[in-house]
């Protein structure tokens, strides 16, 4: 039975202050981005229009007249294409800027005609894609501001108090002095590598040779000037083929190659990694600091809604003010409490899941048997056993609350709320959002049917209950399309590395084999073949390897665990299957997780007896392992390597 929403003091809620409603929350949901312009179309474009163009693009070889050395034009040309496809996803202003940059830099290069190559248009064409979903994400957002306005109507109050001591940015401006420190160290440590060259040139001898041999493996040069033979060490050599003339710069220490003065890649590298997260932090801190800013300076619009924490994420999803049931999400966003004497900052990439894990308590840590037995009428051992019910995944879903949302709610926008914790909590509390604001389930838009994505809070056993009806016969759950696609491709990457390593025969590049094959089977295997079985007795679980029985009496929690399903065991450790599907990317192509859907259902016939089968699952139903089977196809896959090449 639903619990009513934890109301909200009436002297707590501005007067005016109108409900946000699920005509009007549709209409707001209706306008949210088109699928095309999600950014992962728009990153995968860039990144593989990018990977197209260096590996194609022509480079010029290093001669005495221009030698290579620190190109830092081109090193800041590398930071802003980098950076351009971070904000693609969290800053669209800062991307549309950064592409125009990297355009103007290939061009400024090499000509207008430098489009004219097949990989620099595909850039092109990229980058107009990724403005053009850019723009109409911006756009929309606008739209979404402007709706929720319509929605607020007249109403607008000042931020609470609390709320207005609520500093952003702080954070992100300590980290990005931090890796801009390093940056610079980076900068100053090249600097010094091209002057040390220098120095070495003023004392030394120059001296003009021809390469009479050319080891590409080594990347060695063997060079022969005024009658002495000397091997060089260069970067390049299919740049100087034998027959070659080139200029030294020769000492004492031996000689390098005029054309090649001196190497300050990995320098160079440290450079483009902390411009890179320095300035990703310092925007991040920028735009947290002017949007906290912008929300306490003048009056905010006000709506009437319902908020509830997410239990995995952390995340604060609002409802309708008239969805008591909590069943459709309207848009999230990572919140933290303010206090009118807060001093503490937070920023926003330090609590998004996309780009850091939330830490995670092992369940399995908790054995049900400390929990049975103890006093019913002990409070402290009813508490424990509140606690042993919510780390196994069945204890209840977080409250719904009735909230005032501070602020008009826009993809991207800052916002804040006022709401009480609990009904046994007299206290209102104010959160103000550490993270951008998100718009929930886009299947609203009417198109098609409705599908669930998993950027609601976890739905309790009961909830996933009420949609299973009782079988007489074993439930079996298996690899779905997503799960079997990585198992795929995983197997494309193992024969790929088998044919790599055992291409030039027996050598040290076999080493790797040991580490990497045996993960590589389980995973292959797992992917492609995985199974649970569930009957009156417990699980059979079916992985790489073997089939494990698990009664339903030692299983302490069923859950969708880094891309696996993990089912605990009292007394004794977890069983695992993994990996059996991407949960991130069907997510962003608008499915539900195969795997997240299995362990729900495995976990309410866990906890809902009367739904787990009547009979025993035969043998055929229990599925069969595929690792030993496919540890033969390698080593036949092996020999043939070997026996054809």
């Amino acid at each position: 039975m639903s619990r009513r929403p934890v109301p909200l003091p009436a002297e707590h809620i501005p007067p005016g202050t109108p409900e946000w409603r699920t005509a009007d929350v549709r209409r707001w949901l209706d306008a949210v981005p088109a699928r095309w312009a999600h950014p992962l179309f728009a990153f995968l474009a860039l990144a593989v229009s990018v990977a197209w163009e260096v590996t194609a693009a022509p480079v010029p070889a290093c001669t005495s007249a221009e030698p290579c050395g620190s190109d830092w034009p081109g090193l800041a040309v590398a930071v802003v294409l980098v950076l351009s496809l971070y904000w693609v996803w969290r800053q669209p202003r800062l991307a549309i800027g950064g592409l125009a940059v990297t355009v103007v830099a290939v061009a400024a290069e090499d000509g207008v005609s430098a489009f004219a190559r097949p990989s620099a248009l595909a850039y092109l064409l990229a980058a107009g894609f990724a403005v053009a979903g850019l723009v109409h994400r911006l756009a929309v957002a606008g739209r979404q501001r402007a709706l929720a306005l319509e929605a607020a109507g007249s109403a607008a109050q000042p931020l609470p108090e609390a709320a207005r001591t609520f500093r952003r940015g702080r954070l992100s401006f300590v980290l990005a002095a931090v890796f801009l420190a390093v940056a610079g160290l980076g900068v100053w440590q090249a600097l010094g590598v091209a002057d040390a060259y220098e120095q070495r040139a003023a004392k030394a001898a120059h001296l003009s040779g021809e390469v009479t041999a050319v080891d590409e493996g080594e990347g060695v040069l063997t060079v022969t000037a005024e009658g002495r033979t000397r091997r060089i060490e260069t970067a390049f050599p299919e740049d100087f083929p034998a027959g070659t003339r080139v200029d030294l710069v020769a000492d004492g220490d031996g000689a390098v190659l005029v054309a090649e003065p001196y190497d300050a890649f990995g320098w160079e590298l440290l450079v483009l990694g902390g411009s890179v997260a320095g300035l990703a932090f310092l925007a991040n801190g920028v735009t947290g600091h002017l949007a906290a800013r912008r929300l306490r300076r003048e009056p905010l619009p006000v709506l009437h809604v319902l908020v509830r924490e997410g239990e995995e994420d952390g995340r604060t999803y609002v409802f309708a003010a008239d969805d008591t049931e909590g069943r459709r999400p309207v848009l999230c966003f990572h919140s933290l409490y303010a206090f009118e004497d807060d001093e503490e900052d937070f920023d926003e990439e330090e609590f998004d899941r996309e780009e850091f894990d939330r830490e995670e308590f092992d369940r399995e840590e908790f054995d049900r048997e400390e929990f049975d037995g103890g006093d019913p009428a002990s409070g402290d051992d009813a508490d424990l056993r509140k606690i042993a019910e919510i780390l196994r995944g069945g204890g209840p879903t977080p409250p719904l609350r009735e909230a005032v949302l501070y602020g008009a709610p826009y993809a991207g926008a800052e916002v804040a709320f006022a709401a009480r914790e609990d009904e046994d909590d007299p206290e209102v509390a104010v959160e103000c959002s550490v993270t951008a604001v998100k718009p929930t389930l886009p299947e609203w838009r009417g198109r098609g049917p409705q599908r669930r994505e998993r950027t609601s809070p976890r739905r309790s056993a009961d909830e996933i209950a009420a949609r299973m009806t009782p079988a007489a016969g074993p439930r079996v759950w298996r690899a779905h399309g997503s799960s079997r696609a990585i198992g795929l491709g995983l197997l494309l990457v193992q024969g790929g590395g088998v044919w790599a390593a055992l291409d030039d025969g027996p050598s040290w590049s076999w080493l790797w084999l040991v580490p990497a094959l045996p993960w590589l089977l389980t995973s292959v295997a797992t992917a492609l073949t995985w199974r649970i079985t569930a009957d009156r007795d417990g699980l059979w679980v079916t992985g790489a390897w073997r089939v494990r029985r698990v009664p339903w009496d030692v299983i302490t929690s069923v859950r969708h665990h880094e891309d696996g399903i993990r089912v605990g065991r009292a007394k004794d450790s977890s069983v695992d299957l993994s990996p059996t599907g991407w949960a991130w990317l069907e997510r962003r192509t608008g499915r539900e997780p195969g795997a997240e859907r299995v362990a729900d259902e495995v976990r309410a016939l866990l906890h809902r007896p009367d739904l787990r089968p009547d009979a025993e699952a035969t043998s055929g139903q229990q599925g069969m392992p595929v690792g030993p089977p496919l540890v033969a196809l390698t080593v036949l896959w092996g020999a043939a390597v070997l026996l054809l090449l």
